[in-house]
């Protein structure tokens, strides 16, 4: 394929609502092709200032009321499903849920960037029944998942074989491509702007730091229990549905910074001895940042973090516990790591990668 200006180019992704890892892989797309339109669910510029230049266009599912819209799958699936962008030479979709499903032509090639076979029908659904996240409507998201988990499954099979091409953002991913949806894919993985966090030579460390969606598959309960239990100082940085639990398991050693800039997360990190990473990720966007400033990273083992957790640069732990997880802290303690080295482990995830890697791959289709 010649990317040249005449190639007509189309950018899909699940939704706009807010910042984290799937939305950093949409801006990289937008960098890449910035006169590409970008197709969506959903977009609230005042939760995502990124796309400020881009033309950006939503399904009708923007009109949806604000309290319907957490009822999405379902609708998502058909409105993705109607979505024809047949006229496209090139279509790049960045989906971990619906928005592999569009329909294109047969002149059309279809490059799918897949985060994850969509969580809440495969690797997550028991986590999704136990804790749907939907408050006082939880009951209602129960009952749905059951009743639509066959037909949603295949029709997010089905949608998972549209795509050309499947490209995974880790060898977690690729196997579970591979596994879910019987297909093979490339790994190129996601972007990462190294250089923002890059390690400063006079960095005081002291304390922990643990980052992110505060959700129940994180598990960000076990770094604040194994603080509270060793007595250790802790920064939080995020919010979400887990905020009270946690604050419930917290001693007073914890804080809990919210949403933060990432100027003020920089700070953070570039003090903090050690990154926690408990949960599992399809890759972890958040543990490469600590690498990037220089902060080792404490990570259980399964999950995105084997591509880049190994002896030089942080500690893995094999079991999801306060017990085994405190053990991993004070082992932790006894390592010295090398700022600079543990930096340069980032260097392979930087966004200049990442853009290379796709060009690569598209111009040998």
């Amino acid at each position: 394929m010649k990317l040249n200006k005449d190639l007509k180019v189309a950018i899909v992704c699940d939704w706009l609502t807010g910042i984290g890892g799937a939305e950093l892989v949409v801006l990289e797309l937008h960098k890449m092709f910035p006169k590409a339109p970008i197709y969506t669910s959903q977009y609230d510029p005042t939760k995502i200032d990124w796309f400020k230049d881009a033309d950006v266009r939503t399904t009708w599912i923007n009109k949806l009321p604000k309290r319907l819209k957490k009822f999405l799958p379902v609708l998502r699936a058909v409105s993705f499903s109607r979505l024809d962008l047949s006229n496209y030479d090139l279509v790049i979709s960045a989906s971990g849920a619906e928005a592999k499903g569009i329909s294109t032509g047969a002149n059309t090639i279809h490059v799918s960037y897949c985060h994850s076979p969509t969580h809440y029908y495969w690797t997550r659904f028991e986590v999704y029944l136990e804790n749907p996240g939907f408050g006082m409507f939880d009951w209602l998201a129960r009952f749905g998942l059951k009743i639509l988990i066959g037909p949603m499954r295949k029709w997010d099979f089905r949608a998972a074989q549209k795509p050309n091409y499947l490209i995974a953002n880790s060898t977690y991913t690729q196997k579970n491509i591979k596994k879910y949806y019987k297909r093979d894919s490339v790994i190129i993985f996601p972007p990462v702007n190294i250089e923002q966090y890059k390690p400063s030579k006079d960095s005081t460390r002291n304390g922990y730091i643990v980052v992110g969606r505060q959700t129940p598959y994180k598990r960000i309960d076990l770094a604040v229990s194994a603080c509270t239990k060793l007595g250790l100082d802790l920064v939080v940085v995020g919010n979400g549905p887990e905020n009270k639990k946690l604050h419930s398991l917290a001693g007073p050693t914890i804080t809990f910074l919210g949403q933060i800039s990432d100027k003020e997360k920089n700070k953070y990190l570039h003090s903090a001895k050690a990154f926690i990473f408990p949960g599992i990720d399809d890759f972890g966007i958040a543990a490469v940042e600590a690498l990037a400033a220089g902060t080792p990273v404490i990570a259980y083992s399964v999950g995105g973090v084997l591509d880049y957790i190994d002896k030089s640069n942080g500690l893995l732990f094999n079991t999801q516990s306060v017990g085994v997880l405190c053990k991993s802290i004070e082992e932790s303690k006894k390592i010295t790591f090398n700022d600079q080295t543990v930096h340069y482990s980032s260097r392979k995830f930087s966004e200049e990668n990442f853009s290379q890697n796709l060009i690569s791959l598209l111009t040998s289709l």
